[in-house]
């Protein structure tokens, strides 16, 4: 079974509805955008479009490089995979990824980083995002 991970198919297809975001969330059982593992912005007004952030499945994630702890592990088709019972809440993942894709969840003080469950994807009604297998030679 190949791995899969969550593209971004055309980003001026987003109307900003954060559909994706609440489902991502409610993951956890909760309501709301907290956990959300997938972020969309506004590009500055309406007008510019929207801008969504979501883990984009490194190779060699740099995030991963600069974990203390070991926490982070690599995810089969790229990307890392929490522990987050060995995460000791530095923050060095947040600021080591490049795309600003490393979230941050205030109530456990740990990282929230996309597994590419593609949970969002079944969500978003514009079509923004799909799963996809990652191609053979990266896994």
């Amino acid at each position: 079974m190949s791995s899969k991970r969550i593209f971004v198919v055309d980003v001026d297809l987003c109307v900003g509805c954060q559909c994706c975001m609440f489902a991502c969330n409610r993951r956890f059982g909760e309501a709301g955008l907290s956990k959300s593992a997938i972020h969309v912005r506004s590009a500055g007004g309406v007008e510019r479009g929207f801008v969504v952030t979501v883990c984009r499945a490194c190779l060699n994630p740099p995030c991963l490089k600069v974990c203390p702890v070991d926490a982070l592990t690599l995810r089969k088709g790229g990307g890392v995979i929490l522990n987050a019972s060995k995460c000791i809440g530095c923050g060095n993942c947040v600021e080591a990824c490049s795309i600003k894709a490393v979230f941050w969840d205030k109530e456990t003080n740990k990282p929230i980083i996309c597994t590419h469950c593609g949970y969002c994807v079944d969500f978003c009604p514009y079509g923004v995002l799909t799963l996809k297998p990652v191609e053979e030679e990266f896994e």
